[in-house]
């Protein structure tokens, strides 16, 4: 290690060799999560037997010329089949591993970025989450983070570049402060009077068994955690453009913050993309001494040559982009309205759909009822079994489980199909479709099927509330939930004579007819 910090006599306070390094294999291990965890889902979610065909989609999307490109962006273009499809997951899947091991970083990363987007615009609303828009986000700035190299070396000896490190660095403080701001700008009731984490773990997407334990807290200390939450949101922010050590403060305290969260949550890969990007806060002089110590034994040699950084012919006009499209943004954030000269606001409209600058704030205001919707079938009208999902809440004696950095796309739509009306959730009309044809591709994404032998003639939805229970409660019934039916969701539904067992074609798709 000596040898290396010779050849590099400007490493540790103020440089970041080592924790552009760490970053970007952390980055690979996420982006082998988001497409490992979509490869399993993504036939019943867009596949031409699943619930919003890609193929119909962008079929109905198409228009002549190149313009579709730039209006939805995606290799499917030239292809929407289903192997297509698995071919962009597990082909996704093999050059994070690439990533990982450090093959070609930057001309793996634009792949990575570009089958991602690609799966991005066709997914639609199954990929419209915001850890979804960060990975996009945070993965094409990584392109300009990454070395020039084709062989794996360590240690690093190419400095990132210092503008793209500010990038990163206003990513992350967008990031965080907007989540806070958004908030505090909703005058939602519960996070002015802070008793909004009284609700959050009992209410949130997909509770593991740790938000039952901690749902079973004072109110007090419920109060305290959001006071804490909100000095991390909106003040530790401030500290990300301030020198060591306190750029160092903000970073640990955003890590305190992400691990609780990944304690007593399911948010996919959502808490790790915010860890990576809190490792580029911490130079390499709070690495440098981990690194001698686990690596000791290892030769550094101080005469290889360092490879060539992005020229900044190329890093200003990406700065540009990213600081005229963050203006619109944090507008937005603020509520203030924008009016920008023509040719700026063709610009910001053509580079919208390439998710280079996104807004975000989760839970802006706090769900402080859970509604599940369970679905049932029937042979006869009369006598209904329910479907049972993998992850989210059904069985009321079934332990929550931990899911992440897997996502369930449909069991997380389903919570989101429940604050809203049947009428308007038109994907969930399409799900039920699906089932009433019996589509292996959609049941795949199901825990258990209770009509295995034959498809039901009759399906439905209903409706019902879900509370954790207490200690008292769980020890004499053994259930996690308690839970009280409100009504049908959905109408009772069946289809009409006509559409095969197999989905027909799209044209059979769209004509399809549903009846009570």
């Amino acid at each position: 290690m000596q040898t290396w910090e010779l050849a590099n006599r400007t490493v540790g306070s103020g440089t970041y060799l080592l924790s552009s390094w760490l970053f970007l294999r952390l980055l690979g291990l996420i982006y082998l999560a988001a497409f490992v965890s979509l490869g399993t889902q993504i036939n019943g979610l867009i596949g031409i037997r699943g619930i919003l065909p890609a193929r119909d989609f962008l079929l109905a999307e198409r228009v002549e010329g190149p313009r579709r490109f730039w209006r939805i962006p995606t290799l499917c273009w030239w292809n929407a089949s289903d192997g297509c499809l698995r071919f962009l997951c597990w082909g996704g899947a093999v050059l994070s591993l690439l990533l990982v091991a450090g093959v070609a970083p930057i001309p793996v990363l634009i792949l990575l970025w570009l089958f991602y987007l690609s799966l991005f615009n066709v997914c639609r609303i199954f990929l419209g989450y915001q850890w979804d828009i960060l990975l996009l986000e945070t993965g094409f700035l990584a392109i300009f983070l990454a070395p020039f190299e084709w062989t794996p070396g360590f240690p690093p000896a190419a400095a990132p570049s210092r503008i793209i490190l500010w990038l990163f660095w206003w990513l992350l403080f967008r990031l965080m402060f907007s989540s806070g701001f958004a908030k505090w700008r909703s005058g939602d009731r519960a996070w002015r009077n802070l008793s909004a984490l009284n609700y959050h773990y009992e209410t949130q997407p997909l509770p593991p068994w740790t938000a039952w334990h901690m749902h079973q807290l004072p109110g007090g200390f419920h109060k305290l955690s959001v006071v804490v939450l909100f000095a991390i949101e909106l003040v530790s922010p401030a500290l990300v453009f301030m020198p060591p050590p306190f750029c160092h403060g903000a970073g640990a305290a955003f890590m305190f913050l992400m691990v609780l969260i990944m304690a007593t949550g399911n948010y996919c890969f959502f808490n790790l993309l915010a860890l990576a990007l809190s490792l580029l806060l911490f130079d390499d002089a709070v690495w440098l001494p981990l690194f001698k110590k686990c690596l000791s034994n290892i030769p550094f040699s101080s005469n290889a040559p360092a490879p060539r950084d992005w020229p900044v012919w190329i890093t200003i006009p990406i700065a540009f982009s990213i600081a005229l499209l963050s203006v619109e943004v944090v507008f937005r954030l603020f509520r203030y309205p924008t009016r920008w000269p023509k040719p700026i606001e063709q610009l910001i409209e053509w580079l919208e759909p390439f998710r280079l600058v996104n807004g975000y704030g989760l839970f802006a205001v706090m769900t402080s009822r859970r509604s599940e919707s369970l679905v049932e079938g029937s042979h006869d009208g009369v006598d209904w079994h329910a479907y049972e999902f993998k992850w989210k809440p059904g069985d009321v004696t079934r332990r929550p489980r931990f899911a992440a950095p897997h996502q369930p796309r449909l069991d997380w739509q389903m919570w989101f199909a429940a604050l809203n009306h049947y009428q308007t959730t038109v994907w969930f009309r399409h799900f039920l479709v699906r089932l009433l044809q019996g589509s292996p591709a959609v049941l795949a994404l199901l825990g258990e099927n209770p009509f295995a032998d034959q498809p039901p003639r009759f399906i439905r939805a209903v409706l019902y509330d879900y509370r954790f229970t207490d200690f008292t409660a769980r020890r004499a019934t053994g259930a996690w939930w308690r839970r009280e039916r409100r009504g049908l969701y959905s109408p009772v539904l069946s289809l009409r004579n006509g559409v095969g067992a197999d989905g027909g074609s799209s044209g059979e798709w769209n004509s399809q007819t549903l009846v009570r």
